[in-house]
């Protein structure tokens, strides 16, 4: 259409009278229909190089985590159940490397890394859920009452301090996790001292488990009351890694980690499910 155009511009005595007239009424839809087409192109071309040239916007939370360990999974559970814009990092294999030892001369995960901290970098589970709570006022998870506040503190202090050390020493040696140091487990003693250790590890994990049952939860359907709190995803992650034991959890434990994942789905049920992965596959290597 458009080389038409110039031709008849060019050649207008060559051709008869009524043939201009067709050329000129050619003119305008040439005109109406490229220019259209001209500012599509154009607008398109623009949002592209607006796309390219607008750098996509990083995380504002970074969260270095291995993907087998219930510590990671009680951050990962609560960064996605909070909906917080945050970046997972698998750290398997770089916890002590140079560049993490920097920065975390721990060598610890969960790590999450933020500016608001005075170093940038936070570990430990219940103190990154702790600080995240308040920093997003979260008081869904952590209740700023004193009262509250302070039952869901002193669960999370009491399953570090009682329940988690008698899950770990039960639980490590099958899951092939290295032993704390001081530990039997840790040491060159005889195979069955070890083992007596892991039992006897096992039979204690009853009584404090109790504990969160008939003081902590008290009724209630979770620590936090009607709605899961920090110490509630503590709780049900510490609890994932007695199935390498086939450990028997009484009839409320079962319910209550069924009710934890029912209520906070795809936010639970994602690193759960590499916790669950993690152990399928060390129970089927101990089979083969």
């Amino acid at each position: 259409m458009a080389k038409a155009v110039t031709k008849s511009a060019r050649k207008p005595v060559a051709k008869p009278a009524a043939k201009p007239a067709k050329a000129a009424a050619a003119k305008p839809a040439a005109k109406g229909s490229a220019k259209p087409a001209a500012k599509t192109a154009s607008k398109a071309a623009a949002g592209k190089s607006a796309a390219k040239a607008k750098p996509a916007k990083k995380p504002a939370l970074t969260i270095s985590m291995l993907k087998p360990s219930v510590n990671n999974m009680t951050v990962r559970v609560f960064a996605r159940a909070a909906g917080l814009d945050h970046a997972e990092t698998d750290a398997w294999g770089h916890t002590r490397s140079p560049e993490y030892m920097a920065r975390n001369p721990a060598h610890l995960t969960p790590m999450i890394e933020d500016k608001g901290l005075p170093r940038g970098v936070l570990w430990e589970s219940c103190a990154i859920m702790q600080y995240l709570s308040n920093k997003h006022g979260l008081e869904k998870f952590y209740p700023k009452a004193p009262a509250k506040r302070a039952m869901i503190d002193s669960a999370m202090f009491y399953l570090i301090g009682t329940l988690y050390p008698y899950v770990a020493r039960a639980t490590y040696p099958a899951l092939g996790f290295p032993q704390y140091a001081g530990e039997v487990g840790h040491s060159d003693a005889h195979p069955d001292r070890k083992s007596e250790a892991q039992k006897a590890a096992v039979a204690a994990i009853a009584e404090p488990l109790e504990v969160f049952h008939s003081f902590f939860r008290d009724g209630k359907p979770f620590i936090g009351g009607k709605n899961p709190s920090i110490a509630d995803i503590r709780l049900a992650a510490t609890l994932e890694f007695l199935a390498v034991i086939d450990y028997a959890l009484p009839k409320w434990a079962k319910e209550y980690m069924a009710a934890m994942e029912k209520k906070l789905g795809k936010a639970y049920a994602g690193p759960a499910g590499d916790v669950r992965g993690y152990i399928a596959h060390v129970r089927s290597q101990a089979r083969a």
